[in-house]
């Protein structure tokens, strides 16, 4: 037996949502593997978890050995509290035992990464689409129609840690700023958030496209790489099109995601290429956490 929980991708409401604003979040179909056997692979979070910690596989979630930013340390976690359930005798599919994976997930994550929103570990717990505002559960969603996702790789793993180290430096020295930021980063949020309740995917993109101006704000205002060039040039190359790209999540590098209502032109994917970035296949995972079979 061995549990598998998906990785993330952040839609919406990247840094917004540890102020409150509601982030869109999609669990992907590339997966972290907790099987019973030697720990290799185990986390500092699950071993803060468990004091028995199983064998953790995070490969799907990694690209050529450089973590992707799909949420590998939440999904790893999710996937190891779900087996040590299961072997408990537990049903990991009933909504009862996954709230009381995802209660313990987002306390032991937090605590390990030294804060955090619960994001990522919302994903790996439900699956599927989700709306998430910082510690609350989850409410599923569905994306507007005719939103098409994909994502790029840009060859870099970024550090949250240490970009979250500058945001809170900029609350520290000039909090009229960091006010600024994360005040238009919430109303891109929050536009988001109507835009899937109204099923509109034009007023969508318009939301992703605008993130990516106040992501870029924030970066300056923080001296953090959050948009760099690539994604900067990207998000212009996709707003001609009518679509959008930005970080999936805090930025720095990592996976970034092109939304708009059709698939990226083929002089949008040539751009991407030439900027260094790599397509990654990646699906919506509806299923969340779950058991399987395997070694």
């Amino acid at each position: 037996m061995r549990a598998a929980a998906p990785g993330k991708l952040i839609l919406a409401g990247a840094w917004a949502v540890l102020e409150g604003a509601p982030a869109i979040v999609c669990g992907v179909d590339r997966f972290a593997y907790a099987a019973d056997g030697e720990a290799r692979g185990a986390t500092a979070e699950v071993r803060a978890a468990l004091s028995r910690p199983p064998a953790i596989d995070t490969r799907e979630l990694e690209h050529e050995g450089t973590k992707l930013g799909l949420g590998s340390s939440a999904a790893a976690l999710v996937a190891a509290l779900a087996l040590r359930a299961a072997e408990r005798g537990e049903d990991v599919g009933t909504p009862a035992v996954r709230r009381a994976i995802f209660a313990r997930a987002r306390e032991v994550h937090a605590q390990v990464q030294g804060g955090g929103s619960g994001v990522d570990v919302a994903a790996s717990t439900f699956g599927g689409v989700q709306r998430y505002v910082r510690d609350a559960l989850p409410q599923p969603v569905s994306l507007p129609p005719s939103i098409v996702v994909s994502a790029f790789f840009s060859g870099t793993s970024a550090r949250t840690s240490t970009l979250r180290e500058r945001v809170e430096a900029l609350r520290a020295r000039d909090s009229k700023a960091h006010r600024a930021c994360m005040d238009a980063l919430s109303t891109t949020a929050e536009a988001a958030s109507r835009a899937i309740d109204a099923a509109d995917p034009h007023a969508f993109v318009d939301a992703i496209a605008s993130s990516g101006a106040a992501l870029a704000a924030l970066g300056t205002a923080a001296d953090a790489p959050i948009m760099t060039r690539a994604f900067a040039e990207l998000g212009q190359a996709a707003r001609q099109e009518g679509a959008a790209f930005i970080p999936s999540g805090a930025g720095g590098g990592d996976v970034g995601v092109f939304i708009g209502t059709t698939p990226a032109s083929a002089s949008f994917n040539q751009k991407a290429l030439g900027s260094g970035m790599t397509p990654i296949r990646l699906g919506i995972d509806t299923r969340g956490v779950r058991i399987t079979e395997g070694p």
